[in-house]
């Protein structure tokens, strides 16, 4: 039985107006220039501390900065002008999987359990994960701890599982842990940045993600 892994912002949620306004919030809260969008979206898929960091620096308030972030971010998303949608034909393609037989879905994600936990009860996905490893599991992306413990909890081989992600550090840890990496071309990295992190492939759309699930498993 494979494995399928799946990153959530960028991948399967487009986060990126409520991940850009509580960065804002955050940053203005410590009276520091807030980040340009791109750079804003460019740390998505790390945990908070390892994204504050690349933004600021080990000297900055990451510590700071996480909580400030954490607190805006659950404020604003009962904020209806800052959905959090599925990104076009991903809730139809998992639960496609979900009814296979010859699959196991799992999720690998930067986001907390608590949200985690939110977007599966938001969407009625209870049941659907094997396995789900957050950033309050594991060391974060590219560190391949998250892909390793979801198969252990799954029951899966690095032959038999494959990381569906939208970025560089999804395509690192993939690479890491000796798995499948395949990227998504509507996230927060580019086609051409994923192939060079260690992508085998990168689908357009979710019709074509669909194409590449129903063939056979590529190689690494």
């Amino acid at each position: 039985m494979r494995l399928v892994v799946f990153d959530v912002d960028g991948t399967l949620v487009d986060s990126q107006h409520l991940i850009v306004a509580a960065q804002s919030v955050a940053f203005t809260e410590h009276g520091l220039p807030t980040p340009e969008r791109r750079e804003a979206l460019s740390v998505v898929g790390l945990s908070l501390p390892q994204a504050f960091r690349r933004l600021v620096g080990e000297a900055g308030p990451v510590e700071s900065l996480a909580e400030s972030y954490k607190r805006a971010f659950n404020a604003l998303r009962l904020d209806p002008s800052y959905e959090e949608p599925l990104f076009p034909g991903m809730g139809e393609l998992l639960a496609r999987l979900h009814a296979r037989d010859d699959l196991q879905l799992g999720i690998a994600t930067g986001k907390s359990r608590r949200g985690v936990e939110h977007l599966i009860a938001a969407n009625g996905w209870e049941g659907w994960f094997a396995t789900t490893q957050t950033a309050d599991d594991a060391p974060s992306k590219p560190d391949p701890a998250m892909l390793e413990q979801a198969m252990a909890e799954a029951g899966a081989e690095p032959s038999s599982t494959m990381m569906i992600g939208d970025t560089t550090y999804d395509m690192a840890m993939a690479v890491s842990a000796g798995v499948v990496a395949v990227g998504v071309a509507w996230g927060y990295h580019r086609p051409g940045a994923l192939f060079g992190a260690g992508a085998v492939t990168v689908a357009d759309d979710a019709r074509a993600l669909a194409a590449l699930l129903n063939g056979r498993m590529p190689a690494v």
